[in-house]
């Protein structure tokens, strides 16, 4: 072999292919140690794991185009073309996927702000349940007749959220009807009996039961009593049927619609 060939041809090859391997490899190392930096640094500002996992991820992606661009170039190749190229793939596949991004964003938002967190009882996007896990693209919840649903991040952000285990307690509505011939007086002391009877139902806020109505066909109570979440429910079933065995028992009637018609006898002249 010609040493003139070898000198201005192969020699100069042979470097650039060991100065690109070293580029490469010595990267990825380089590139390893600023994400492991980059995760630690949102771990510490209470980033939530699965966001810290992403934006690793897409670094590390990231990272690793920067040093194979460096490595090609490093070996002569012209690299303008292929960022180029990237870019524009890059955009198809951004205007392909417009739904997913709208998602990932929401996602973020969900998971940045934290409207609500796994194990809370919401109503989001016409759907009611616990939150199960909250992913990047979509949101799992099972709702209380064990179905698992999986919510689009994106419709969930766009609307209304209702978070129902945000707060420590809950005002419990209820409304109790009686006949307009029955002892309102009577009524009231034993709605007041049966709220107050609860160990459930908190003093504070004091509970509320008042007069709200006087209906077609009942005199309406509201009774609202405060208690914790999680006795929601309970308190609501329990206090509706109390108040019926506890009226039947007082003789205190619960009408249902009705409509009274009088008649009147007209005299022909």
């Amino acid at each position: 072999m010609d040493l003139s060939f070898f000198d201005v041809y192969v020699l100069p090859w042979i470097i650039n292919i060991i100065f690109a391997a070293a580029i490469f490899f010595v990267g990825r190392i380089v590139a390893k140690m600023l994400v492991g930096l980059l995760q630690k640094i949102l771990r510490k500002g209470g980033t939530e794991e699965i966001l810290v996992n992403f934006i690793s991820s897409i670094a590390n992606i990231l990272l690793l185009l920067v040093i194979i661009v460096a490595a090609l170039d490093q070996l002569g190749v012209d690299t303008t073309s292929l960022i180029a190229l990237v870019g524009a793939a890059g955009l198809a596949v951004g205007l392909a996927l417009q739904g997913s991004l709208q998602n990932f964003a929401a996602g973020v938002m969900l998971i940045v702000f934290r409207p609500f967190k796994e194990g809370d009882f919401i109503e989001a996007a016409g759907v009611s349940g616990v939150v199960e896990h909250i992913s990047i693209f979509n949101t799992i919840m099972r709702t209380g007749d064990n179905r698992e649903i999986i919510i689009p991040n994106g419709n969930i952000y766009s609307g209304v959220i209702t978070n129902y285990s945000a707060r420590d307690t809950r005002r419990v509505d209820m409304v109790f009807g009686i006949g307009y011939d029955d002892d309102l007086k009577q009524a009231k002391a034993l709605l007041e009996e049966i709220i107050t009877s609860d160990e459930r139902v908190l003093q504070d806020p004091a509970p509320v039961i008042a007069v709200s109505e006087l209906a077609d066909s009942s005199v309406n109570f509201v009774v609202r009593p405060w208690v914790k979440s999680g006795d929601y429910w309970g308190v609501m079933f329990d206090t509706t049927e109390t108040v019926k065995l506890r009226f039947d028992e007082a003789g205190i009637s619960i009408p249902y619609p009705q409509m009274d018609i009088h008649q009147h006898k007209v005299e022909s002249i």
